[in-house]
């Protein structure tokens, strides 16, 4: 369960952008939109977060930044040399941000307890790690790490709730890499929730074109493929069912203008796995089936195909799915429906989240959303991005129309659109 992510100089986010997902007071949708974490004297969380705003505002980069912090939890040891830059890209239009690291943190529960992780970085080395837990309601500091500039060393606060060769751990852990996936990678097990929250619970979604391969993935098995024909079918995709062709692959089907050398790394690559095809089966009146290859459907019916599996998959386990612009290519309906899935309780029983950027308005009103979940993204004329909730606003509960307050301007977080001529004469 998610319950805040903080970022800061980060591309274009300079002061620290902070997204929380807890459910502000008031009874509007709770039963639907809000859940119970499990946890005494903790507060409800939300089962969704849509963020608004320009092109070019900075939305992405907020999804990106969580996107590399899992990046460097998963691989900074196992995967990142020595000598290897980290993926860091701090706010570079002024001229102290770029000498500044990076930071991110996040707040979520996973197994019923309550974790607090953060770290920042520099391309070239993490800075600072801290990692505070509260198995009992108190905070225990599990990790406490930061570099020392004078010394050109660590210094290790007390981690005294930390059990384990953490000598070992330490000594171990370069410059370049978090203490977190270090010691996991040495089979530390009382880190593992941490860890697993990362790699199996937190899914951010790839940047553009969804690809189709998890869902390929699942139609193998005959139970999950008939969800994914229902989930189909109840978004209104006219698909009766999904057939898999298997076929060897064929050097002499690939294109003729790709060069012969990546024809044979294919090849080498591919020669002994099966070539999966997707065939879509509509049913004619008279029973006749008629099989069409995925691409020939529209970019729409792909799209939801693609996302079938993820959202099936995240519905079921409860996990957390990370989306930039999940409108792309989809009817204001579909994306009404996809959000509703993780609304309803029946369909999301163990309190999946979904976070996601858009610019559908006609699924910000008040019976969609709680005021709460509605995020704005704005870039200044500096170009810093600033990230900030509807409820500072403080709109009328169930009489405000949300949709055309936004457009009007009143939240801000819209384009600025100059005409042809003033544009030109800039």
């Amino acid at each position: 369960m998610l319950i805040e992510f903080n970022v800061s100089n980060f591309l274009s986010i300079r002061e620290q952008a902070s997204l929380s997902v807890v459910a502000a007071k008031g009874l509007e949708l709770a039963n639907n939109n809000t859940f119970l974490t499990g946890i005494p004297a903790a507060p409800s969380l939300l089962r969704s977060a849509a963020i608004y705003g320009a092109n070019a505002a900075g939305k992405s980069n907020f999804i990106k930044a969580l996107q590399v912090m899992r990046q460097l939890v998963l691989q900074s040891s196992a995967k990142i040399q020595a000598d290897e830059k980290l993926p860091i890209t701090p706010f570079l239009l002024d001229e102290g941000s770029p000498l500044k690291p990076s930071e991110f943190e996040v707040t979520f529960i996973n197994q019923g307890i309550r974790y607090q992780y953060g770290f920042s970085a520099t391309p070239k080395r993490i800075i600072e790690e801290w990692l505070l837990a509260y198995p009992t309601g108190k905070a225990q500091r599990w990790i406490e790490r930061r570099y020392d500039e004078q010394s050109q060393s660590y210094r290790w606060g007390g981690m005294g709730n930390l059990t384990g060769k953490k000598e070992l751990w330490k000594a171990t852990t370069r410059s370049n890499a978090l203490f977190l996936s270090t010691a996991m990678q040495l089979n530390n097990q009382q880190l593992s929730p941490v860890f697993s929250w990362f790699d199996n619970t937190l899914h951010v979604a790839g940047f553009g074109r969804w690809h189709p391969g998890f869902s390929m993935k699942i139609c193998e098995k005959d139970n999950t493929r008939e969800q994914v024909i229902a989930f189909l079918k109840a978004a209104d995709v006219d698909i009766n069912d999904i057939e898999l062709e298997k076929e060897k692959f064929d050097p002499q089907n690939l294109p003729d203008d790709i060069p012969e050398e990546i024809k044979r790394h294919l090849e080498k690559q591919y020669k002994d796995k099966p070539i999966t095809q997707v065939k879509t089966v509509h049913t004619l009146e008279t029973g006749r089936k008629i099989l069409f290859d995925l691409d020939d459907e529209s970019d729409g019916t792909q799209k939801i195909f693609a996302l079938a599996g993820p959202w099936l998959d995240t519905l079921e386990n409860g996990y957390i799915l990370v989306i930039d612009e999940l409108h792309d290519n989809l009817h204001p309906l579909m994306v009404k429906f996809l959000v509703g899935l993780f609304h309803n309780p029946e369909t999301n029983p163990k309190n999946a989240q979904l976070i996601f950027t858009t610019h559908d308005t006609s699924i910000l009103n008040q019976k969609v959303f709680r005021r709460d979940q509605i995020w704005f993204c704005e870039k200044n004329s500096q170009q810093v991005t600033t990230l900030y909730p509807l409820t500072d606003f403080s709109p009328r509960k169930g009489v405000e129309n949300l949709e055309h307050g936004y457009l009007s301007g009143r939240y801000g977080a819209l384009p600025y659109l100059a005409s042809i001529k003033t544009a030109m004469a800039d």
